[in-house]
């Protein structure tokens, strides 16, 4: 069961060069691990053969699931979304109904989230608060210590 991920060119790119990465760079490293370690006599008691084989398996799957990832990819036009509601790239300006503190946030497909850009994920327990919602909305968002009240206040792109 393929899951459909929504991506900014930006992050497709970051997506596409870590796989030409590893294709490119780390797949022939793995082999070439292999066929010294392979070089270096009796393989039923050769460890650095075994680690390397261990490697090369790791890359494959790592390999494996960035196509996966990337065939299930879709690029986001950013000029065909409505920005009456809270979507992904929207860039949400919240305030906390408890402490009155105010943030912005940009909600982003799962592997783009980085908090400290104030990117968070449209899977994170407030992302998916604060799909759909419209300005002046509330969005009571269940988190581990109860329920928090955030306040829409503006939805840009």
């Amino acid at each position: 069961m393929s899951k459909v991920s929504y991506y900014t060119a930006e992050g497709l790119k970051k997506l596409r060069d870590e796989l030409n990465q590893l294709k490119d760079v780390e797949r022939p490293k793995a082999s070439q691990a292999i066929a010294e370690a392979r070089d270096k006599g009796d393989l039923s008691e050769n460890a650095e053969y075994d680690a390397a084989k261990e490697a090369q398996g790791l890359l494959e799957m790592k390999i494996s699931k960035l196509e996966e990832t990337l065939s299930n990819a879709r690029l986001i036009d950013e000029s065909q979304l409505d920005t009456s509601k809270v979507l992904v790239l929207s860039t949400v300006k919240i305030k906390n109904q408890t402490n009155g503190m105010e943030m912005s946030y940009t909600l982003v497909a799962e592997s783009e989230a980085d908090l400290k850009s104030g990117k968070i994920s449209v899977n994170s327990p407030i992302g998916k608060g604060l799909l759909g919602k419209s300005v002046g909305d509330v969005a009571e968002i269940q988190v581990p210590n109860g329920v928090m009240k955030f306040d829409i206040i503006e939805i840009t792109r």
